[in-house]
């Protein structure tokens, strides 16, 4: 058996699709069971919803159905190893996933009630069928990083790797760009945020006069992490939380209620339970403005002003991003937007590309910065951008000077996905595993009798 480049990309493929997404597609396939590996399975529909994705995404070198159930099939080995092995992720982890899942949804649909009405479940059931995905996902990655936690790579085996290419098969590579960004996000106006307050302090007045700070919690906390359990963030180490959050708890005794403490993620009730050492417990009731609503005025006005201040030799990008922008993301770095699957500062500018910074990057000149731009963050808040197009390198065959980040990268993942491989044929003698007929031609385990 040879294992693909598909199956060391299993995790990045599950973390791409909506486990949502994945679900109501399967009801468009007549489905059975047609992997089994010790107690996990493999669904005709995951095979067949996995191969229409790659086809409609437009990719070259898309798979075939067996290199999709190769990949599946590891993955479920994994899994079932992982218990074998004690490997084990943290609930707490699964948990932290959770919320910033349930957090983008909601800024993409502007509501947990839009959530419930796309989907056609509730908000706890939505993440229970969530959570079980993301306990795959992220346990499955931990057994990969067992696997190849000491993989590593030098100069001269990517070299190797590069010389190894015939010179009439090298990869011909479209242009690229070098881009960094200032992000303001906006705010809450006056009117926005007196409503906010006024609904915590009421929340606050209720416990007063005896209401549950945990049923309150439950119902209205718009935290979906912590909400379920009553706004519980259990123990945190000092440190830990944002600022305005932290200062304020400290300042409390055990069972004491804040006043309202306004953050980067919105607006607390705080009630801290216990303090221990170094750390503290505490929960909360967090309210959010609606992000549909933000006006935009401010953020603009103040990019508008830094844009000027760059362009008159002021201040540089560089310096400006570091200091004011407020994407943590690429903030120390002078507001580099790195590729994120190379770890590079070139992006390839083509179909791959975020339509609206193509098209915007489309009317730019190397060296100039852009007006402001209406943009919206990954966790849906509403924000403004400027752009400064920093470097356009044209389209050129891969070569070890300009491209080494790239050629690094899958020099690395051949050699991740070799020990895989290894660890593969190793560990198949150590779980059940069952193929259905249908893909005996597959040959996945050539040497494994199918059993019924």
């Amino acid at each position: 058996m040879k294992l693909t480049r598909w199956v060391l990309g299993w995790c990045l493929v599950l973390g791409s699709l909506s486990a949502f997404a994945q679900e109501e597609a399967n009801k468009n396939v007549l489905d059975r069971i047609i992997v089994k590996v010790d107690n996990y399975f493999i669904l005709k529909s995951e095979v067949e919803n996995q191969y229409q994705q790659y086809l409609t995404s437009g990719q070259a070198n898309t798979p075939d159905r067996c290199q999709i159930l190769e990949g599946l099939v590891v993955n479920k080995l994994m899994l079932a190893k992982a218990e074998i092995d004690s490997v084990i992720v943290d609930d707490k982890r699964i948990e932290a996933e959770l919320t910033s899942r349930m957090e983008q949804m909601e800024g993409q649909y502007g509501s947990a009630k839009n959530i419930v009405e796309a989907y056609g479940k509730s908000i706890p059931t939505l993440k229970e069928d969530l959570r079980a995905s993301l306990k795959e996902q992220l346990t499955g990655r931990k057994m990969q990083d067992k696997i190849t936690d000491e993989v590593k790579i030098t100069p001269k085996e990517v070299a190797a790797f590069f010389n190894e290419i015939p010179r009439d098969s090298l990869p011909y590579l479209p242009a690229e760009v070098e881009i960094s960004h200032i992000i303001r996000v906006a705010k809450p106006n006056k009117n926005q945020k007196e409503e906010l307050y006024a609904k915590l302090l009421d929340f606050r007045r209720r416990v007063e006069k005896g209401e549950s700070f945990e049923d309150l919690a439950k119902v209205h906390s718009e935290d979906l992490g912590s909400g379920k359990r009553g706004g519980d963030l259990g123990f945190a180490k000092r440190g830990a939380m944002v600022a305005p959050f932290e200062a304020a708890a400290l300042r409390l005794k055990p069972n004491q209620m804040s006043e309202v403490v306004e953050s980067e993620f919105g607006f607390h009730l705080i009630q801290l339970l216990e303090i221990r050492g170094q750390e503290y417990h505490a929960r909360h009731i967090l309210l959010r403005p609606d992000y549909q609503k933000l006006d935009l005025t401010e953020p603009t006005k103040f990019l508008d002003s830094i844009r000027v201040l760059v362009q008159r030799d002021s201040t540089t990008f560089e310096k400006a991003a570091k200091e004011f922008s407020e994407d943590k993301a690429t903030q120390d770095a002078g507001g580099v937007i790195m590729d994120a699957t190379n770890g590079g500062n070139r992006l390839a500018y083509d179909g791959t590309m975020d339509p609206a910074l193509f098209f915007a990057l489309d009317s730019m000149k190397v060296g100039t910065i852009s007006a402001p731009i209406p943009f919206r963050t990954d966790d849906g808040r509403s924000a403004v951008r400027i752009l400064f197009f920093k470097a356009k390198h044209p389209p050129h065959f891969a070569n070890l000077k300009d491209d080494y980040q790239k050629l690094a990268q899958i020099t690395l993942s051949r050699k991740k996905n070799n020990a895989i491989e290894k660890w593969f044929m190793k560990a198949k003698d150590d779980v059940f595993i069952f193929i259905d007929e249908e893909y005996k031609d597959c040959r996945i385990l050539a040497d494994v009798q199918q059993r019924e």
